[in-house]
């Protein structure tokens, strides 16, 4: 009969990872390759170390994300965390938007750039993943500390 067509068997590990509006990394979350993106969403949102300040009345939080996560799911887990979403629509009827915001997309696969830099990480070697993701996290605190030594005082 063969692996399931949708998820194809793919071995591996998907990161999940939220920054900040320069790409300093915020959260981290490991899943299976074949887990959707959307189903992520939630604990990636609420992994962030730091807690989120309280926006003002005034201010809106933004969320920018891509065409995986325009599922109910994906919908739910933004709002239900007080931010405004920013979801492109998948295939079909063009929604109305209020105001149209410029993508951001990229600054995220700029981060999974950087963190893959480190030669641990690019090829997947630890077997347990609570050491994958120390790794990962280590990596992240690296962006950081030289993201720090980059500014001026």
């Amino acid at each position: 009969m063969g692996p399931n067509p949708t998820d194809r068997a793919k071995p591996g590990v998907k990161e999940s990872v939220l920054v900040e509006g320069d790409g300093g990394p915020l959260a981290v979350v490991l899943a299976g390759a074949n887990v959707p993106d959307a189903h992520l969403l939630a604990d990636t949102l609420d992994a962030t170390i730091v807690a989120r300040p309280e926006p003002a009345p005034e201010c809106e939080q933004h969320l920018a994300l891509d065409r995986g996560y325009d599922t109910p799911v994906g919908w739910e887990a933004t709002v239900a965390r007080d931010y405004e979403p920013h979801i492109p629509p998948q295939r079909g009827p063009r929604r109305a938007w209020p105001k149209r915001y410029p993508a951001r997309r990229w600054v995220v696969e700029r981060t999974l750039a950087w963190l893959h830099q480190c030669r641990g990480l690019l090829i997947r070697w630890e077997k347990k993943a609570a050491n994958y993701l120390g790794l990962i996290k280590v990596a992240c605190s690296l962006l950081w500390f030289r993201r720090w030594q980059r500014l001026p005082f």
